[in-house]
């Protein structure tokens, strides 16, 4: 009886170690800016307001992107949001076509900006978007922060299921969320998408019944970081007096199963 819980037992350590090592994954992508630049082996700007093809980038937002208002300094990437006479500008990121994995962690070091109509975001759209438009290629918002509503976070999901609309959401209150650097966690496997805060979940999603619309997080997606301005999330109004303001990144790691 003892020898048999004794096999028992070392059965349950092999294959609890078995399943660490699978969880852990490889680290594919691990950018901690010490070198003070940007690789655009990995990124690649977008500029401008999104016209003619999708002016104020969907969402009504007010800002131009500008390749000026995104530096590496200090061992931190950093967007920044500025006004200029009547104009807003500010930076957006991303890797498609250099940069996608299917399954894994993203991982994001990140400091928030502060100010009413401010809307920084850390999120991923699958690859295939041009060939199935949004939201049937789907949508992962790691984090999204909207500066009228200063302690709160967003993960969400947009997809088909919901027309787009973001009812697949978690809304958390973290007191003084803009005066740290906080840990956003995504975790993505074939079953289910959660997300974390300083490594405690806040949401996880995972349909029962999968299909296209619900769930077309089964192919390859790639990352997004930009800072808007306005919109209809981050708007309408906007507190001109302040500008500018930075949304520091200290680094992103990327680990795929």
């Amino acid at each position: 009886m003892r020898i048999g819980n004794i096999i028992f037992s070392i059965y349950i350590l092999i294959a609890f170690y078995s399943c660490q090592k699978e969880v852990a994954g490889k680290t594919v992508l691990h950018q901690n800016f010490d070198d003070n630049t940007l690789d655009m082996n990995i990124w690649s700007y977008d500029l401008g307001n999104g016209c003619p093809n999708l002016c104020g980038w969907g969402n009504n937002e007010l800002q131009l992107y500008a390749k000026e208002n995104i530096s590496v300094k200090n061992g931190n990437l950093i967007i920044k949001a500025s006004k200029t006479d009547s104009s807003y500008y500010s930076g957006k990121i991303h890797t498609k076509d250099k940069f996608e994995f299917k399954y894994g962690t993203v991982e994001v070091r990140a400091k928030l900006p502060k100010g009413h109509g401010l809307w920084p975001a850390i999120w991923m759209l699958g690859n295939d978007i041009d060939e199935n438009d949004w939201p049937n290629c789907g949508e992962i918002d790691i984090m999204e922060h909207v500066g009228k509503e200063p302690h709160n976070i967003f993960a969400s999901l947009h997809n088909a299921s919901s027309f787009g609309n973001t009812i697949n959401s978690k809304k958390v209150e973290i007191k003084n969320i803009q005066d740290d650097f906080h840990v956003y966690k995504m975790e993505w496997t074939e079953n289910h998408i959660q997300f974390f805060v300083d490594n405690n979940r806040i949401y996880k999603y995972s349909p029962e019944n999968k299909n296209e619309k619900n769930w077309p997080y089964k192919k390859p997606f790639y990352l997004i970081l930009n800072l808007a301005i306005g919109g209809n999330f981050g708007g309408p109004e906007v507190d001109n007096n302040i500008f500018p303001q930075e949304f520091i990144i200290d680094y992103i790691k990327v680990e795929e199963f």
